[in-house]
């Protein structure tokens, strides 16, 4: 089994003060509800009257042919996008003009397409910016060093520290990212994300450069994961979503045309019509999806 599946133990007992985190339970007021989404963009359609709810605990997948929308969906949730109709609440409350910089605060993290990283901060700097919510001190204290300010510094570099190792990236961590293969920055990307210990956690295309036991471990990883946070997963890689998902929303065209467990989407001719066009054996193609998902969950 791979770094990303197990977890790295190492010696002392900050990094696993740290690691605390991993052993929480869902919060089960962490629910996100989108309802009734749209988006245009300069008159052209994106999303029309989408919904879909992650519950606590849950690994929630978004699939769908290319220009689906779930790029679009994916980035309202992140507030890089805002919906000309439609909600998001997140613990029950109304969520509106959210902007990308307040998700740390509101307990949930992301991951893009791209991995986003900071050229000239090394890897371990990297990550310490998704940790910034666990810091105590204001601009002010670090402005003037003082002392709480160096207190934070140290435990921002210790959480950040843990997580790398969390991910079997800890060699990585004085390197700089765009000397790094495309799958380390891709973990590394992901460290800095899961290092804010957050409720709802954002994965676009996670698997995009993956080898095939590389996509393996991250499917293991996001399962664990769920024991403390919901997952909102976009993905190409259909036996990956197979395998992890609790639930599957499925975009086309910019309108959601099915939803429910794996075996139900599987199942659905919507679903195969949508990936592979009007002319098609609809039995015979969804078998060969279910059968992509059923090979996914013999390898666990």
């Amino acid at each position: 089994m791979g770094p990303l599946a197990q977890p790295t133990p190492s010696a002392g007992s900050t990094a696993t003060d740290h690691r605390q985190g991993r052993d929480r339970s869902p919060d089960p007021a962490a629910r996100l509800e989108m309802t009734g989404i749209s988006v245009s963009f300069g008159g052209v359609t994106a999303l029309s009257d989408v919904s879909l709810v992650v519950e606590p605990g849950q690994v929630h997948g978004l699939i769908g042919p290319n220009g689906a929308g779930k790029t679009t969906l994916f980035n309202v949730a992140c507030g890089l996008v805002r919906p000309s109709a439609g909600e998001m609440t997140w613990r029950g409350s109304a969520v509106r003009k959210l902007r990308p910089h307040q998700l740390a605060g509101l307990g949930i993290s992301r991951t893009l397409q791209g991995v986003g990283l900071f050229a000239g901060m090394t890897v371990l700097e990297n990550v310490m910016v998704g940790a910034h919510r666990h810091a105590r001190a204001g601009f002010a204290s670090a402005l003037l060093a003082l002392p709480r300010s160096d207190s934070d510094e140290r435990e921002l570099r210790a959480r950040a520290a843990a997580a790398l190792a969390d991910l079997g990236a800890s060699r990585y961590a004085d390197r700089y990212p765009g000397g790094l293969p495309y799958p380390v920055q891709k973990r590394v990307a992901l460290a800095r994300a899961l290092v804010a210990d957050p409720d709802l956690l954002l994965l676009d295309e996670p698997a995009s450069g993956l080898a095939e036991d590389e996509m393996h471990e991250l499917g293991e990883l996001i399962r664990t994961l769920s024991g403390r946070m919901s997952v909102l997963l976009v993905e190409h890689h259909m036996d990956l979503v197979m395998r992890v998902c609790d639930q599957i929303t499925v975009l086309d065209s910019g309108r959601q045309i099915s939803a429910g467990t794996p075996a139900e989407v599987q199942a659905d001719p919507a679903v195969t019509e949508a990936y592979l066009g009007d002319d098609v054996d609809v039995e015979a193609d969804a078998a060969e999806l279910s059968a992509a998902g059923e090979g996914g969950r013999h390898r666990d």
